[in-house]
């Protein structure tokens, strides 16, 4: 593996360092004066617009899609880096340069086994930033770390499928860009193979029967960067049987195809958040004085920042070989890196962050800066795309079998 960046990816880390630079980094406190002057909380700011106008305008553009024929062809490992850098600015940056989730997710799987039809109806204006939408599997009354458990029912009717269930924590639903719902549900839940029970279909916001029922906080904040999360209800929705996402049964795999790359691209933005929270421990420690010495004396507060910078090099370089292997072996053949890094990253960082905020004292829970807000998305991704738990028995089962 080589650790050097090629051409392209350096030509693309200075144009998004500059970005974030010139661009971003200045309008985090417009976008929070212009959001609370807006009449809904999910409306976008008018900033957002203006960023994400820049970052087309530059190329700086679906940076996450490999597909050439639909985003910057760039690899995985080209990806990483740009990814960390937009992670130091978590709720504006990838929207901005339209790499936040759900979407980035919600187009790879359009753009891998969607029809021509579905890709021209809803994919295009995805990949122009025109629309939003949403992901929809998780489900309150079932363990649904174990997606063959979800009970939403998708039953063939005629030239239509009827969906009936309930979600919730379903990002990008409250957005009132978000035009379109992907939703897992069980076409036969009967079937003999648990992992063939499940499929995927395409659901308008505006069809009859759809509920946003009510926005669900995190840590009490409304992530308004994923375009929040929401309670949704299917009350005997009506789509086309042209709706279904590839085939019926193939709703699981098409969810970890979709989830692999989900999974490092939120390690990537992990470390750039982690990498914003020691400049902030190192600016703040540099300013401050107590008991008679500036924090940056202090022999605690120096082994915080140094064993911060030790966690972030570890974790890149994995991120970085997981990057690699998916690029030259396939997310399968990478499965256990995958695995390795989503247990990792999201707990390392946790706990960088939460001693940045205790060196920042008051400040660091308050809305002055941003290690609050960072902290209940970095924790919140120690359950998301699969609690750390189910990955860590995955990756033991692994591990063991080659012992048995």
């Amino acid at each position: 593996m080589d650790f050097a960046f090629d051409a392209r990816t350096e030509e693309l880390r200075a144009k998004l360092l500059a970005f974030m630079d010139e661009y971003v980094y200045p309008a985090e406190p417009v976008a929070e004066e212009q959001r609370a002057q807006l009449a809904s909380p999910w409306d976008t700011p008018a900033v957002v617009e203006e960023l994400k106008a820049e970052a087309r305008r530059q190329g700086l553009w679906n940076l996450f899609l490999p597909d050439a024929e639909y985003g910057a062809g760039l690899t995985n490992l080209q990806y990483a880096p740009l990814a960390e850098i937009t992670g130091r600015s978590p709720h504006l940056a990838p929207p901005a340069t339209n790499c936040a989730a759900p979407d980035t997710g919600n187009m790879e799987v359009l753009a891998q086994f969607g029809t021509e039809a579905q890709k021209k109806q809803w994919l295009e204006p995805l990949l122009a930033g025109e629309i939003r939408s949403a992901f929809a599997m998780t489900e309150p009354e079932v363990a649904s770390s174990d997606a063959t458990n979800i009970t939403t029912r998708i039953e063939r009717d005629g030239d239509e499928y009827v969906i009936t269930g309930r979600k919730w924590y379903i990002s990008g639903a409250m957005n009132p860009d978000c035009q379109i719902f992907i939703v897992m549900g069980k076409t036969d839940p009967d079937g003999a193979d648990i992992r063939r029970q499940q499929s995927m279909v395409l659901v308008p916001r505006d069809t009859p029967g759809l509920t946003v029922k009510r926005a669900m906080k995190v840590f009490g904040y409304e992530d308004h960067s994923h375009g929040g999360h929401a309670e949704v209800v299917f009350d005997q929705v009506r789509v086309p049987v042209s709706n279904l996402v590839g085939e019926e049964g193939g709703g699981f795999a098409i969810a970890q195809a979709r989830l692999g790359p989900g999974r490092i691209h939120h390690c990537m933005r992990l470390i750039g958040m982690a990498e914003r929270a020691i400049e902030l421990m190192c600016r703040r420690a540099v300013s401050r004085t107590a008991f008679g010495k500036a924090l940056a004396q202090q022999g605690v507060v120096q082994n915080w920042i140094a064993d911060a910078r030790v966690t972030v090099e570890q974790l890149r370089l994995l991120v970085l070989k997981t990057a690699w292997l998916m690029d030259t072996v396939g997310n399968k053949g990478a499965h256990t890196e995958i695995q390795a890094i989503k247990i990792a990253t999201p707990r390392a960082v946790v706990e960088i962050l939460d001693r940045a905020i205790q060196l920042h004292g008051a400040g660091g829970v308050s809305q002055d800066f941003p290690l609050a807000e960072v902290y209940a998305s970095a924790r919140t991704l120690m359950l998301a795309d699969g609690p750390d738990e189910v990955h860590q028995r995955s990756l033991a089962r692994r591990e063991l079998k080659k012992y048995l």
